[in-house]
C-alpha cells in the first residue's frame, strides 16, 4: 500500500505538526537558539557559523565559492562576510590568479575558536538527537539530506 502523500490531504486546513515546513522551520529556530547561546560568549553569532564551517573545511574561498557552499545569497554574504571582518574573524587578500576577485581567509583569532566553536555544534546536535541511537540519527541526516536534495534539484532541469 503506497502511503498517503502529504500533498493528497486537504489543503483549507493543515496543522502545524503535520506540515513539514514549520517544524522543520520551528527546528531550525530552536536549533539556532542552542548554538547561540554556546556560541556567543565567542563573538560569533549563528549567522556567521556556516561561512566558518566551510573556511575551516576549506580555508581561502571566493565570496562566490562561500554563496554557493552556504546556500545564501550574495548580498547578505557581503554583510556577513564585512561583519566577519569587523569581528576579526576573517581578512580577504585578493586572488593572485584572478584580481578582481579575492580569497576569504580565516584570521588567527577563528583559527583559535574552531575547538570551542566545533565542540558548542557537537553539543547542539548531542541534545537535539537525545534518545535516538546511532542508526536512527543516520536515518534522519539521510532523509534531511535527500528533502534538501528535492528542493535543491528544482530550477536546474
Amino acid at each position: 500500500m503506497k502511503p498517503e502523500s502529504l500533498s493528497s490531504r486537504p489543503t483549507s486546513r493543515l496543522p502545524r505538526e503535520e506540515s513539514l515546513g514549520y517544524q522543520v522551520n520551528h527546528l531550525a529556530r530552536l536549533l539556532e537558539r542552542a548554538l547561540r547561546l554556546r556560541i556567543e560568549e565567542h563573538g560569533v553569532v549563528p549567522g556567521q557559523f556556516a561561512q566558518l564551517l566551510a573556511l575551516y573545511e576549506q580555508d581561502g574561498l571566493t565570496q562566490r565559492e562561500l554563496c554557493e557552499r552556504v546556500q545564501i545569497e550574495q548580498p547578505t554574504m557581503a554583510y556577513t562576510l564585512q561583519r566577519m571582518e569587523r569581528d576579526g574573524l576573517v581578512h580577504r587578500v585578493p586572488d593572485p590568479h584572478d584580481r578582481r576577485q579575492a580569497k576569504v581567509l580565516l584570521s588567527d583569532r577563528a583559527r583559535e575558536l574552531q575547538e570551542p566553536l566545533v565542540a558548542a555544534a557537537g553539543e547542539v546536535n548531542d541534545l537535539a538527537t537525545r534518545g535516538l541511537d546511532v542508526p536512527e540519527v543516520a536515518a534522519l541526516l539521510g532523509t534531511i539530506t535527500r528533502l534538501i536534495e528535492n528542493l535543491e534539484s528544482i530550477g536546474r532541469s
